[in-house]
């Protein structure tokens, strides 16, 4: 092709793209699925560490994870602010094994090193061998970055999302569920974790479950199995009795995982436990509110239409309580960003309700959608992509989310997010109505 004509072309679809991120509902000719990716190395051919991903564990913390196929090999970490000095050890992790009818884990380990200074890179190793991988903690004061992605699986399309993510300046990846795709073939827990390395192993991983990763077998396997001895997140720092859920505080910010998936009424441990949580935050020294979990309450789409009810009607009133910002979740594979919303009404103490389960999962894309578009939705589009919520200052935030096209990726919905703390008219667990929720 002509190159004149062939950047005539690229500025043409510039421009349209540039008018189709203006719209409510965008429409684009939507690439074909991708194949799933086949891990060429197995895991469990070298006794070196790997499938090393890192989580906050309480503050000025981080829990490193990781996997051997060497049962004597250490839960120990060794780590340090310049390349191959390694100033401090931390040992005495806990390391796990289990069965899943014909298969057998690894030895999977959870080492908690710290008290680390913030916004610094370290560097480390697990169980006295190399490779060195490196980390870099969050800071504690604004800004800070969130990268969100769900629903990422192991195609071809969470491999041009996982690149993109990795340009981006993030602090912490927050992931509302389905994590490997796995659905009872275990090796495939093992292909994800060398997938996600490079980025797990550097920046901090909070994730929760989806359905995915339930793989139960009634009276013979119990569900999450697989999840929980392989992503332990931050449920004990938080006084939680289940890594189903848990809460977490980084600079400035005060986040709650909560569970799709475990009792959620008000007579479940889960619910009782987020009124404590959400009774502990300071909105003075964490402005700003925000929850997570797998089934969206607010979304058009017609896939999995309905799921989210029970879960919102119990606890919806909970989380507008607390003065809850945003609410990010999957399960839908598609974007959708709501307007503040609140019993499905438009309201301005209500949290915006981000889908965003369009990591690249194998499944393909929701791509049907309700019409009319509901008042309370500002955005929707089925398309593969990440977020990136850019928190300034105790009062202002970034929200943008940028599709992948083709192997681009394009900022396609953006907006600024105010804080409820700072505005008089909700101040969260202040108000009348959330002291009574909170209190009751």
């Amino acid at each position: 092709m002509d190159p004149r004509l062939n950047n005539v072309l690229r500025l043409l679809f510039m421009a349209v793209s540039f008018f189709a991120a203006s719209v409510t509902t965008a429409e684009y000719i939507r690439p074909p699925r991708r194949k799933i990716l086949r891990l060429t190395k197995d895991p469990f051919s070298s006794s070196d560490p790997h499938q090393v991903h890192i989580s906050l564990a309480g503050d000025k913390h981080i829990r490193v994870s990781w996997v051997t196929s060497d049962k004597s090999s250490p839960s120990r970490v060794e780590y340090g602010t310049s390349p191959g000095n390694y100033t401090s050890v931390a040992e005495g992790g806990e390391t796990k094994t289990y069965s899943y009818l014909v298969y057998k884990s690894g030895y999977i380990h959870h080492t908690v090193i710290g008290p680390l200074k913030d916004d610094t890179v370290y560097y480390y190793r697990c169980g006295g061998k190399y490779p060195e991988f490196q980390l870099k903690t969050p800071p504690s004061k604004f800004p800070i970055m969130f990268v969100v992605a769900g629903d990422l699986g192991q195609t071809e399309w969470t491999k041009s999302t996982l690149g993109h993510i990795q340009q981006c300046k993030y602090d912490v990846l927050l992931l509302p569920g389905d994590l490997s795709y796995a659905d009872y073939i275990q090796a495939h827990w093992d292909t994800f974790g060398m997938l996600v390395q490079p980025l797990a192993s550097a920046r901090p991983w909070m994730v929760t479950h989806g359905n995915h990763e339930i793989e139960t077998i009634p009276l013979v396997k119990e569900w999450f199995l697989s999840y929980n001895a392989r992503w332990v997140m931050a449920f004990a720092e938080s006084g939680s009795n289940s890594n189903l859920y848990y809460s977490f505080d980084v600079a400035g910010v005060h986040v709650v995982m909560l569970s799709s998936y475990t009792s959620f009424d008000d007579h479940s441990d889960q619910y009782r436990w987020a009124k404590a949580d959400f009774l502990k935050v300071d909105r003075k020294k964490t402005p700003w509110l925000v929850v997570i979990f797998h089934v969206p309450w607010y979304s058009s789409n017609n896939a999995h239409r309905g799921e989210g009810n029970a879960m919102k009607a119990a606890m919806e009133p909970l989380l507008y309580a607390a003065g809850t910002d945003i609410v990010f979740s999957g399960h839908v594979h598609a974007y959708e960003r709501s307007k503040q919303v609140y019993k499905d009404k438009n309201d301005q103490c209500g949290p915006i309700h981000i889908t965003i389960g369009d990591g690249g999962n194998r499944e393909g894309l929701a791509t049907r959608y309700k019409d009319p578009q509901p008042v309370w939705s500002a955005f929707r589009q089925a398309s593969f992509g990440h977020g990136e919520f850019e928190v300034v200052n105790s009062t202002h935030a970034h929200w943008s989310w940028h599709r992948n096209n083709d192997d681009e990726s394009v900022q396609s919905d953006k907006v600024w997010v105010t804080s409820s703390w700072s505005n008089p008219a909700c101040n969260g667990k202040n108000s009348k109505e959330g002291r009574k929720v909170l209190n009751s």
